[in-house]
Parts: C-alpha cells; structure tokens; sequence
C-alpha cells in the first residue's frame, strides 16, 4: 500500500463524539497519521510486528498499522467512548485490532498487553494537562524497543533529556498538524501546529 492510499483509507473514519479538552482528545489528521505510519512500514517496524497504539483515541494509528500488515495491534485508550468509535472504524476497514481500556499510570498495564515490537502514538501536548506525555513516553519505553510519536516543535530537547540513560533519538521528521475548531475556546476553524514525528529506540534493544 502506498502512502497516499494508506492516507485515503485513513481519511474516512470516524472522529471522537464527544471530545474531552482535558484529555486533548483531537483526532489525529490522516496525513500526519499515514506519514508516521508509513515512516515505520518502511524501516521495517509495521509489517510483521506486534504494534502498539497508546492513547488510541478512535483508532487511526491502531488501524493504519493493521492494513499495513502488522501481525497484531493493540490499542491503550483510558476513554471507553472512544474505544467504541474505534470498533467501529475498525469493524469498516475489515480489520480487527485488540482496543484495551486503561490508564497509562497503570502500574499493571504492561503485564495485561504484555511486551510488543513497536509503539505508535499521538500523546496530548500538555496544553491542558502539564507533562501529560511523560506517561506515554514512560510506557512507550517499556513496552516496545521502538516507539514513533507525535510531539509539539521543540519537544526534543525535553524529550532526549527525560529519556536519557533509558532510549536514544533515532529520527526526526518535522511536519504540520492541522486541527479543525474542535472546543468553544477555540476562536479558528483551522489551527496549523508545527509538529516533529520523533522516533526513540529503547537503549538496551
């Protein structure tokens, strides 16, 4: 599947019904989703492996991954509305991830999905919950050598001092997030974010 097919395919699912502002909920754009995802398939981290979506939201990663040939995909998701938008956009792309409803401070978590090849991820910037993507980044690293996520610009110079001792930098793609009105608060119809796809790779793999 090439990269403008897998961003077609991605284009038609379902968004969240009722977003949270706490939890970030914005769905992840098709083509910012397809670009990591087909950024991984290319290095060899998608067909194949057992992916895992943290903070899967409506399922655009977790789904991606699957037409991609992963051998399996779970996705994290803590909001139980969301977990069912992503059944269904699953259940319409003929595909069939595992969506698990959990926390990521869960100190369990990782004996319930257990170890995975690779990582996939769009974790909230903290706009509205400071650090709120330490957890995903913690979780990230034990879960999977390999993690690819989406983080504001200019998150790497935190992100390679946090990791540091645990993971290394592997890449850095920069690209543009572009997020249609979502909540009351926000005053465009149209917001461009400029977003870096940071790939980490867990030190001891």
């Amino acid at each position: 599947m090439r990269l403008k097919h897998l961003e077609r395919e991605l284009s038609g699912l379902e968004g969240f019904e009722k977003p949270s502002p706490h939890r970030e909920q914005y769905t992840t754009p098709p083509d910012i989703a397809a670009r990591l995802l087909y950024h991984a398939y290319t290095r060899g981290d998608i067909g194949g492996k057992r992916i895992c979506d943290l903070g899967s939201g409506t399922g655009i990663l977790a789904i991606g991954a699957a037409l991609l040939g992963a051998s399996s995909v779970t996705g994290v998701e803590v909001d139980a509305g969301a977990i069912a938008v992503a059944s269904r956009n699953a259940a319409k792309m003929g595909v069939s991830p595992c969506f698990i409803q959990g926390d990521l401070e869960d100190p369990d978590l990782f004996l319930r999905i257990g170890p995975h090849d690779t990582v996939v991820m769009n974790p909230p910037f903290g706009a509205q919950n400071p650090h709120a993507d330490r957890a995903f980044v913690n979780a990230a690293i034990g879960i999977a050598p390999v993690a690819y996520g989406i983080f504001n610009e200019g998150s790497l110079p935190f992100l390679a001092g946090f990791i540091e001792g645990r993971a290394e930098i592997e890449g850095v793609i920069q690209a543009v997030l572009a997020l249609k009105r979502t909540f009351a608060f926000h005053r465009k119809e149209r917001k461009e974010i400029p977003v870096e796809i940071i790939i980490m790779r867990r030190i001891d793999s």
